[in-house]
């Protein structure tokens, strides 16, 4: 086989790889996912000029309008606080306390990132709906639960996304393990 043959097969197969590899790693990859704090991962880099590549590529795809961390902390769950991947024919607890913002909501997607279509049309709980702050539960299931619900429409897969608006610390930090909602399934 003639050289020039072999390297044009080997930038073929080579950019074929690397095209895959970084579709792949931008699919998957959660929203920021560059620190892991129990079953949340979240990033540094949202809404500003300094944004890796990885994160403009994951914020396009999924869509969401990433403010600056002053102002908001994205905070996104594909597993529960066992680490096994959110199912949506299951039910699942999550349970927080007080969280160090002046405004919170929780949303569910499906790993597209779209709002997962329920019979209830209920996409999500936001802090002003919460009773008692400083100790909230709300069930994720696929069949109406007393209290906070939010529908799981039976889906595979999802993911929550927790949004904290103007935190306590002005953005400079992360919500500890401690402060974050845990996600404990209770059955399927």
């Amino acid at each position: 086989m003639r050289s020039w043959v072999r390297y044009v097969a080997c930038a073929a197969i080579g950019l074929t790889l690397g095209v895959g590899a970084a579709v792949l790693r931008v699919r998957s990859g959660a929203l920021g996912g560059n620190a892991a704090i129990g079953p949340w991962t979240t990033g540094r880099d949202f809404g500003t000029a300094g944004a890796s590549a990885l994160t403009r590529a994951v914020v396009a795809l999924r869509g969401i309008l990433a403010l600056p961390a002053h102002e908001a902390r994205y905070y996104n769950a594909a597993v529960d606080s066992a680490g096994d991947p959110l199912d949506g024919t299951c039910r699942y607890r999550v349970s927080g306390k007080a969280l160090p913002a002046k405004w919170w909501s929780l949303t569910m997607y499906d790993h597209d990132g779209y709002l997962v279509a329920n019979q209830a049309n209920i996409f999500s709980i936001e802090s002003a709906h919460v009773p008692n702050q400083a100790a909230w539960t709300i069930a994720v299931a696929p069949a109406q639960q007393a209290g906070l619900w939010l529908p799981t429409g039976r889906i595979d897969r999802f993911e929550l996304t927790l949004r904290t608006y103007l935190p306590d610390d002005g953005g400079v930090g992360n919500l500890t393990r401690d402060q974050l909602p845990s996600i404990v399934k209770e059955g399927c």
